[in-house]
C-alpha cells in the first residue's frame, strides 16, 4: 500500500549548503528572494543564520550539518514536514559527516522529496507550475521489501 502526503501551496523548503556552496546557494536565494518568502523557509544551522542575516526571511534552524543537522532535516521528511530540499553540495570536497548526507538523500528520495543540487535544478524546480498549486507525492510503502524473508 503506497501513501500520500499532500504538499500544499505554501511549500515548506529545507535550504542546506557546505561550505564552499554557502555562496552559490546565497546568490540563487537573493535571486529568488520574493517568491521564497511565501513559504515556509528550514535550514541547516549556519546556512540558516546566514540567511535570515543577508535576507531578513524567518528560517527555523537546526544544528550545523556536521552536528546532526542533517539527520534532524531528515526526521523532518520523515515526519511530512518538509515538502522539498535545495542541497548546494560541494562535489570536490569529501565532508566529515558525508554518511548523514548520504541518509539525508536516501530519505529523500525515499519519501519523494524533490532535491535541487544545483542551481538549473532549482530554477527548474522552483519556476515549476507545480510550486504554486498542491501536489501529492507518492511515498512508496516499502514494508513488504523490509519483511522478506532470509535464509542464514
Amino acid at each position: 500500500m503506497n501513501q500520500d502526503y499532500k504538499m500544499h501551496i505554501q511549500k515548506k523548503i529545507a535550504l542546506v549548503a557546505h561550505d564552499n556552496r554557502k555562496k552559490d546557494l546565497m546568490n540563487w536565494i537573493q535571486i529568488n528572494r520574493e517568491a521564497l518568502s511565501t513559504h515556509f523557509l528550514y535550514a541547516t544551522g549556519t546556512t540558516g543564520q546566514i540567511i535570515a542575516e543577508k535576507t531578513g526571511l524567518p528560517v527555523r534552524t537546526f544544528k550545523s550539518g556536521p552536528l546532526g543537522g542533517d539527520q534532524q532535516i531528515g526526521a523532518k521528511i520523515i515526519e511530512g514536514e518538509i515538502d522539498f530540499m535545495i542541497f548546494f553540495w560541494d562535489p570536490l570536497e569529501a565532508q566529515p559527516h558525508d554518511p548523514d548526507v548520504k541518509a539525508l538523500l536516501r530519505i529523500a528520495v525515499l519519501y519523494d522529496v524533490p532535491i535541487a543540487m544545483n542551481y538549473a535544478t532549482a530554477d527548474f524546480i522552483f519556476s515549476s507550475g507545480l510550486m504554486v498549486q498542491e501536489y501529492d507525492r507518492l511515498v512508496i510503502d516499502y514494508t513488504k521489501r523490509l519483511k522478506r524473508h532470509i535464509d542464514l
